[in-house]
């Protein structure tokens, strides 16, 4: 139930970057860290100490144009490779700290991509969007030279994208800062260790080559980890291989090229089950026994065995069921129960047995022995980049992303997904200068091909089965789609391509303003088909009387545009507004097309985007300042995959701060305020979710559906029903660190969220926290010695889970405090 949801009630581990190692190879990390940039008139700016945190470098990630942070009309932040390093960031969740509008709710605890502005974001890769990857595997960092986090839909050259935002992943490079290659090769080696059987070594190596006379750069990483985990049944073992080159054809023709490789296997984490308020405010856990159903002896319980105890299963939906009605009230305990003239009710096979209550570790999570989420993927890019008479450019991108994925888990859910994309652009550019200002243009035409085959499996997902002071029994673990290759839920294979045209034009007058303007038409081929033959007989008869087809082919034109606007007032002051169409592909987990949603149509939708800030730039570009207001909401809302794409309206408030005091000092902090609206829950009046316990105020006994899993309609009355539950209201985020000169570095950084509740009927609330972290390091020539310790006050905190879907069911207690110890020989 995790792909594709119709409001019709249809339905980590991040090793990537191991430990505090991805430093700019140019510049010791714990000395005085520099960022040099040479302005156009020739001038050379030095800000010493600033970790490469200051917004003093162009950034094309937004417009495509060479702006920095501060003269780009849109809400933005930089990650460079040595706040990487310094503050210890070796996953995507710790990147909160570092940039404001970024909170991510848990999706089974895999670090696939940030929530940013309160919806799943997108994930590119030099500028390429990547494939969809909600959960599917953690989004590998440690081989980023800097890492662009874009607040709000991509600009027409970047093609349609989600409407919160995306993080753009900029490979270490092949050149040094100039453009030329390095002298000599240099690299580095790094091993690292920590709590829970932390085990994890990676290398890396750039510098210049030759082949006969044909000179080149280079630049090659590589990381294996094989590591344990806090959580039961949970480790992380996966290679990463990354290498980048670059050569020049001829004076005017430029070649750059290189790949990544990802080879994952890990788990996903459900969290605790049969949550209550009592177990996240106390640990209170209520035990008890699943009565058996596995009547073949093989140890697992499958689709059949369950249909033949409850006849539809054990998914209980309100008047379909019991109660007269689809909301959590009607259902009572009547619904469990025997009637009184002594009738057998098939729903006595939910209730639990032997039942109790327990101290529940946070250790043990829904996590089996024998799941698995295993993950290959490939990512490969291709540059020509041609140099005409001045600053005209021409560069042709190719780029392919894949994965191969396979995810299991024993209480219910399984999917695979096998899918690739192909895409070919092309960006004509120009500049002009005259004694008006300065004129930049852009032409891009592209061709986007994407190929999927899906399957999942959802019908049957019982959390509460398990008894999680036990672990999973034949009584509780599933026989898998994946695992018999039957009885899918969906299955689907297909594929779109994308035709698409845009153009970007830069007016940057010598008055002060400086106006963007941009367009893109994209027009959209598909094709799916459900493989009948691999699905439940029940959901391919479902579908069918639903009026679905069992194929489907269509096209579809959208448009997008983008209007900005700032100006540059006195004392370093820029005020700037943007209005924005975004036009979004609706694609599943697997980057899969339904052949429903390609029948009706509703397989793009669009959002729009109002943005105003001010941002500045003092005391020598030591300090940097930035606010925004913005507004995003989906402008048909009809259609929504929930795992990847929501139909959401979004509120918020963004500010940031980033003060290199001195050589020594570096001080950033952040705050964000986030509102976010589900649309289609809003207007359908209700929101389709699984039903927890606090949920169900008129069955006097847990014990007795625990067993199975009761489910219905959320009633959504007011705005404040639709709000995204799991995304706080009010963030706040502190860093600072210390580089003495004989060095040693001392770091620290803190992040204050609110309360959330943990799922859409606001059933449970999850406590308030302020997590910090703190790392120690000594460098003394060509080593660098690191100490880091995560949670430092050993909080105790929750991160809600898919809220839409399952959040009054389950949560995932987050980690306890722990250490990691990282030793790094450069040469």
């Amino acid at each position: 139930m995790r792909d594709m949801i119709r409001f019709t009630a249809r339905k980590t581990v991040l090793a990537a970057g191991a430990l505090l190692c991805c430093t700019a190879l140019t510049t010791p990390a714990f000395a005085q860290a520099a960022a040099d940039e040479t302005t156009e008139d020739g001038k050379d700016i030095v800000v010493t100490g600033s970790l490469g945190a200051l917004p003093i470098e162009g950034v094309g990630t937004v417009f495509g144009f060479d702006k920095t942070v501060t003269e780009t009309p849109r809400s933005v932040s930089t990650i460079s490779a040595e706040q990487m390093e310094r503050f210890g960031i070796t996953d995507i969740y710790d990147l909160v700290a570092q940039s404001p509008g970024t909170f991510t709710n848990s999706f089974f605890g895999v670090g696939g991509a940030l929530d940013i502005r309160g919806t799943p974001g997108e994930i590119y890769f030099r500028g390429m969007r990547r494939l969809d990857n909600p959960g599917n595997y953690p989004t590998p960092i440690g081989a980023s030279e800097r890492i662009d986090i874009v607040r709000g839909p991509a600009s027409p050259i970047y093609g349609p994208s989600k409407t919160g935002g995306y993080m753009n992943f900029v490979p270490k490079s092949a050149r040094v800062q100039g453009g030329s290659y390095l002298a000599s090769p240099e690299g580095e080696v790094t091993m690292t260790g920590g709590s829970w059987r932390k085990a994890d070594i990676k290398a890396e190596m750039r510098g210049p080559g030759k082949i006969g006379t044909q000179e080149f750069g280079y630049s090659l990483f590589a990381e294996v980890e094989d590591s344990g985990s806090y959580y039961d049944n949970m480790s992380t073992r996966q290679t990463i291989l990354q290498g980048s080159f670059d050569t020049d054809l001829t004076p005017n023709l430029r070649l750059e090229f290189g790949g990544m490789y990802q080879n994952y296997k890990g788990q996903q984490n459900g969290g605790w089950n049969r949550l209550t308020q009592d177990l996240v405010d106390n640990g209170t856990y209520i035990t008890g026994s699943a009565k058996p159903l596995d009547t073949n002896g093989d140890g697992q319980i499958s689709q059949g065995e369950i249909n033949a105890a409850v006849p539809g299963g054990m998914s209980i939906f309100g008047g379909f069921a019991c109660g007269g009605g689809v909301f959590a009230s009607s259902i009572t305990d009547a619904c469990f129960t025997n009637s009184p003239d002594g009738t057998p009710n098939p729903n006595t096979a939910l209730n639990l047995t032997n039942v109790g209550t327990a101290k529940l570790s946070r250790r043990k999570t829904l996590t089996g022995k024998n799941d698995r989420l295993d993950n290959k993927g490939s990512t490969l890019y291709a540059d020509l980049i041609w140099k005409g008479a001045g600053d005209l450019e021409i560069k042709n991108q190719f780029f392919f992303d894949s994965y191969d994925n396979i995810n299991e888990n024993s209480y219910g859910f399984s999917q695979f997904h096998d899918s690739y994309a192909i895409e070919n652009k092309v960006v004509i550019s120009d500049k002009f200068e005259n004694d008006i200002g300065k004129f930049a243009f852009q032409v891009s035409p592209s061709i986007r091909y994407t190929n999927f085959k899906h399957g999942d499996d959802f019908n049957y997902e019982y959390f509460h089965r398990v008894d999680l002071t036990v672990g999973y029994t034949p009584a509780s673990d599933r026989l898998l789609s994946t695992e018999c290759d039957c009885d899918y839920t969906n299955y689907v294979t297909g594929h779109y391509t994308d035709y698409s045209i845009a153009a970007l034009a830069d007016f940057d007058f010598s008055f002060g303003l400086d106006v963007t303007v941009g367009a893109r038409y994209d027009y959209l081929k598909a094709k799916s088909a459900y493989n009948i033959g691999k699905m439940e007989a029940a959901q391919v008869a479902s579908n069918r009387a639903d009026g679905i087809p069992d194929s489907a082919s269509g096209n579809k034109g959208a448009w997008s545009w983008s209007a900005s606007a700032n100006y540059k007032l006195p004392y370093g002051l820029i005020p700037y507004a943007t209005i924005a169409r975004q036009s979004t592909v609706i694609a599943g987990q697997g980057a899969e097309l339904y052949p429903g949603d390609i029948a009706g149509q509703t397989f793009v939708s669009a959002s729009k985007l109002y943005e105003g800030g001010l941002k500045g730039s003092w005391l020598d570009d030591r300090l940097y300042a930035a606010v925004s207001i913005y507004k995003q909401k989906r402008t048909d809302y009809n259609i929504q995959s929930v795992t990847v794409n929501q139909s959401v309206e979004t509120k918020g408030l963004e500010a940031e701060f980033r003060w290199s005091v001195d050589k020594h000092l570096l001080i950033t902090g952040g705050y964000t305020r986030t509102k976010v609206y589900n649309l289609t829950a809003l207007t359908n009046g209700t929101l389709f979710s699984f039903f927890g316990i606090e949920d169900l105020v008129n069955v006097s006994d847990p014990s007795l559906y625990l067993g199975g899993q009761p489910i219905g309609l959320v009633p959504i009355t007011s705005k404040s029903d639709s709000r995204r539950a799991g995304i706080p209201t009010n963030l706040y985020s502190l860093t600072a660190t210390y580089a003495f000169d004989n060095g040693l570095a001392l770091s620290a950084s803190g992040v204050k969220v609110d309360s959330v509740y943990s799922g859409q009927s606001q059933a449970v609330k999850l406590p308030a926290y302020t997590k910090i972290d703190a790392a120690i390091s000594y460098e003394t020539g060509p080593w660098l010695a690191r100490l880091v310790v995560k949670n430092v006050t050993d909080k105790k905190y929750f991160r809600a889970n898919f809220t839409e879907l399952f959040g009054s069911t389950i949560v995932l207690p987050e980690l306890p405090r722990s250490f990691q110890a990282s030793l790094t020989y450069k040469f």
